[in-house]
Order: C-alpha cells, then sequence, then structure tokens
C-alpha cells in the first residue's frame, strides 16, 4: 500500500476534497483550510492514499523575544482504518524536518493524559521530556 506524506500549502486546498473519517475533528471547511494554509507560520503534512487524505498534522512556529523558536504541533489525526501503520510518526518525522529547516530549536506537543496510543508515539521520537500542565480555554 503506497501513502504518500506530504507538505502542503495555499495551492493544495483541492486536496481536501476527499478526507477520511476522523482525520480532523471537525468537517474541513474550505474558508478555514485556505486562511489555515496562507497563513504563514502555520503548516500541514498530510498523508494521502488513492487521491484522500488519511492523516494530517498541522503546526505552528511560535518566535519569542526571549527564547528559542519552537515548533508547536497542534494537531496529529490518522483515520482508524490507517493505525498501527506508522503514518502518525512519518507526518511527525516530516513536521520536525520541516521545523529545523525552518529554525526552529525544539518542538512541543500535548495530549490528554489518557490517551495512551499518542503518549506512546511521542515517546518514542528521541529523547523527550514531559512537563506537567494545565491548560484554560476562553470563548471569545
Amino acid at each position: 500500500m503506497e501513502i504518500e506524506i506530504r507538505r502542503v500549502g495555499p495551492g493544495d486546498a483541492n486536496l481536501f476534497g476527499h478526507v477520511a473519517e476522523e482525520v480532523f475533528d471537525e468537517t474541513v471547511d474550505s474558508c478555514r483550510l485556505a486562511a489555515y494554509l496562507g497563513q504563514p507560520g502555520h503548516h500541514m503534512i498530510v498523508a494521502v492514499h488513492d487521491g484522500t487524505v488519511i492523516g494530517q498534522t498541522a503546526a505552528v512556529i511560535h518566535r519569542h523575544p526571549d527564547k528559542p523558536t519552537e515548533l508547536y504541533i497542534d494537531e496529529v489525526g490518522v483515520s482508524p482504518l490507517f493505525h498501527r501503520q506508522g503514518i502518525a510518526r512519518r507526518m511527525l518525522e516530516a513536521m520536525f524536518a520541516l521545523g529545523r529547516e525552518l529554525g526552529c530549536e525544539e518542538a512541543w506537543v500535548g495530549t490528554e493524559m489518557d490517551n495512551i496510543p499518542a503518549r506512546r508515539l511521542y515517546e518514542t521520537h528521541g529523547e523527550t521530556k514531559t512537563e506537567p500542565f494545565v491548560m484554560y480555554v476562553y470563548e471569545l
């Protein structure tokens, strides 16, 4: 089975006409997609099989005046039909490579304590450290 891992940009919106279930949390909205892909510092890597997006990882470059530039990995999703095939690992490796290319010195990602598959994935990527934190969400 051939699965292509590729970076997407503003000219790739047509690629999202066929997206497998559970790759994203919600249905992809074409206006939001165009805004995301067109925003400098926002990056997406997808996995494609037979013309269908079966996985995605999205990340944002964070630049700070007092700390090294970092890559925040915001989302990682793979269709359940393609779990346990190394697709998420390959997308993360591609995103880490892109982050290094863009001058990032570290990357970070968060997940829920009970998301054991995600934690296993993240813990297999070299030397990692976990940090406890609390997240607050505000409606704007």
